[in-house]
């Protein structure tokens, strides 16, 4: 075997092991999907659809990876032809017509055809050739003003087409677009292309021109102003599709490029030149036309040639987009003097750098530390298909870190019974595990809320006795059925719902239900332990068993009178509060440090500690147990099998 080919099977192994296995990254993608899924009626529901896009969105989890959201109102109608106008009602539609006639390729222009116009948009409109046309500059405005009220967005500020600040630690990019069912003319060439090369698949092909594009609010730059009335085509959906679409080589190659340019071509540069932008559409590039052989001992030379590809567009200063070719990218950059410097400067660094050849990996820490064992030593290779096969704790541990940081109830009672409706939809339909045990949380989740809502909604002075009594029933049926879908946590709910409505006794049985779960061998012991006990359980079997999580507290809904003030504090500062189960299996609590953590997809929720550990007293002033339950309560450990 060829030097080549051990060091690129190393390196495959290493960018597994950092960037995510097959498993790791199909349980990001197939979660993420179902939670989208899951919300989009509710979204349609409150009039605003909203998307993640980005390296999040497509199964990275870097660290330094942000959160991209794009929104849009349904009641904004785009339209390429006036002939689709028949299709929409005048009376309650904002009617707008996309304009590419004399615009920059890759660009649009918005005229609003309608007089009857939401507020956004009055705002926005401003007047050209005797017709009302929409600012981009004053839609970039209205995006800013909004998240600039959010209690828990810090330093926003406008990013390019987005409004850009932080939660918490983590940066996050909000877009406030327009989206058109129907593709632009400038993007017939690409259509053509895929056919001709057959790439992507028909069925991604299919499944991207159904979904339309979008248009985001930015100008063209090349002059020394931006053009306001100008807007661009973005083409994140179909560019989720298509990342989607790679085998594991191609997206790791695509990871290994976004380390090389983050370490290495951009270090220690204020302003760059290249963004992780230009590495995808390489990428798409390289796949389509490059005639390249995509496996995991030849991944230094798919490396190696997507590089030479961007030495190359450096040099020519042309770097057509991958939708429409006609749109150079580098235009609006190197349109200004200190621009057209970066580029001579960017030009000598990668020439430096092809003189190296793949070498030049080796400047990279990361990917030095991945490779470097095989350089050294000739006699060790690395086994590709053993980075395949994962265990029990390793899968499981993935599926936890994406599923529990999904938040899917709301505090609006009737949004919650419009989920569990879709869910009566969903669960006759055929879906993987992964996207099946999303939907299971997601079920357990809001009928645990809902459960909370209607107690207090029953507690009202002008409630009967035969409401109440029914409410009661109804909620204890909401929240056993949680326990019976959902995890370990999910529990402790139920003991709330006991300890408030004075049922005592039964709040400790399921406290103490609890702490006998979560004190079993396999619960803290190392990972090994864990797979031998949970070997042939189903992944539902595992999460009602052993998977444990920070109890969320929905800061509108009353649970336990002792969590209120911590409620109100945590409302006070923007944030929901939570009951924290600190001990967690070693699966979780050993995590390799190149793995990197996930960013939590409920944007403008912060969290605050209420409890430290699980053994912790729940309820402090309880102080007798009870050895006898009412028939009604059942619960034991064989209820989740």
């Amino acid at each position: 075997m060829s030097d080549n080919c051990r060091v690129s099977e190393a390196l495959y192994v290493g960018l597994c092991s950092y960037i995510g296995t097959p498993t790791e990254v199909a349980v990001r993608r197939e979660m993420s999907d179902m939670a989208e899924m899951i919300m989009k009626p509710v979204h349609r529901h409150k009039g605003v659809i909203q998307m993640e896009s980005g390296s999040h969105k497509e199964g990275f989890r870097f660290k330094s990876s942000d959160m991209d959201i794009m929104f849009w109102d349904t009641n904004h109608k785009v339209m390429t032809d006036l002939s689709q106008s028949s299709v929409f009602d005048l009376s309650k539609h904002s009617i707008i017509l996309m304009e590419d006639s004399d615009t920059p390729p890759g660009f649009v222009r918005l005229q609003v055809l309608t007089s009857q116009r939401r507020s956004e948009i009055e705002f926005s409109v401003v007047p050209y050739n005797d017709g009302m046309y929409i600012s981009c500059v004053r839609w970039r405005q209205v995006m800013l003003t909004m998240v600039s009220r959010m209690k828990t967005f810090n330093n926003a500020k406008t990013h390019g087409p987005c409004a850009n600040g932080f939660i918490d630690d983590i940066e996050n990019d909000f877009a406030l677009c327009f989206h058109c069912s129907h593709w632009s003319r400038l993007t017939c060439y690409w259509r053509k292309r895929c056919t001709l090369h057959n790439w992507p698949p028909n069925h991604v092909f299919c499944d991207i021109l159904e979904n339309g594009c979008h248009f985001v609010p930015i100008g063209n730059k090349i002059s020394a102003d931006e053009n306001e009335l100008e807007w661009r085509l973005s083409f994140s959906h179909a560019e989720q599709k298509l990342v989607y679409s790679m085998n594991h080589t191609q997206f790791l190659c695509y990871g290994l490029l976004k380390i090389f340019l983050k370490e290495v071509i951009n270090l220690d540069i204020e302003e760059t030149f290249l963004c992780s932008y230009f590495v995808k559409t390489t990428v798409f590039w390289l796949i389509q036309i490059g005639h390249i052989t995509w496996c995991p001992n030849n991944l230094l030379d798919c490396f190696w040639k997507c590089f030479r590809y961007l030495l190359q567009c450096v040099h020519r200063g042309v770097f057509p987009n991958f939708f429409v070719p006609q749109n150079n990218m580098f235009a609006s950059k190197l349109s200004t003097v200190k621009g057209a410097r970066s580029r001579r400067c960017l030009l000598e660094q990668l020439n430096m750098y092809y003189e190296m050849g793949v070498t030049c990996l080796l400047k990279s820490p990361t990917v030095r530390e991945m490779i470097e064992p095989v350089i050294y030593n000739s006699f060790v290779r690395m086994e590709t298909l053993l980075y395949h096969i994962e265990s029990a704790a390793n899968t499981d541990s993935c599926i936890r870190r994406e599923m529990f940081q999904k938040g899917f109830s709301e505090q609006d009672i009737r949004i919650n019974y419009l989920i569990l409706r879709l869910i009566t939809v969903l669960i006759n339909q055929s879906f993987t595990e992964y996207e099946t045990l999303t939907l299971q949380q997601c079920t357990a989740d809001v009928l645990s809320v809902t459960g909370f809502i209607n107690l207090s909604t029953s507690s009202s002075s002008d409630s009967t006795n035969k409401k109440v009594y029914r409410s009661d029933r109804l909620t204890y049926n909401l929240l056993k059925l949680a326990v019976k879908v959902g995890d370990v946590s999910c529990l402790l709910y139920l003991a709330m719902y006991f300890y408030r409505t004075c049922r005592y006794g039964e709040a400790l049985h399921v406290s103490a239900l609890v702490r006998s779960r979560l004190t079993q061998p396999f619960i803290t012991v190392d990972r090994e332990r864990y797979n031998k006990c949970v070997a042939g359980w189903s992944l539902s079997k595992r999460m009602k068993k052993v998977w444990i999580r920070d109890v969320c507290l929905q800061k509108d809904v009353y649970y336990i009178q002792e969590l209120v003030l911590e409620q109100r504090a945590g409302q006070d500062n923007g944030c929901i509060g939570f009951i924290s189960d600190s001990s967690s299996s070693d699966s979780d609590n050993s995590e390799s440090d190149s793995k990197d953590e996930s960013k939590s997809s409920t944007a403008g929720k912060s969290s605050q500690s209420l409890f430290g550990s699980q053994n912790q007293l729940l309820f402090p002033s309880v102080q007798s147990s009870s050895n006898i339950l009412g028939n009604d309560l059942a619960l034991s450990d064989s209820d989740s099998d």
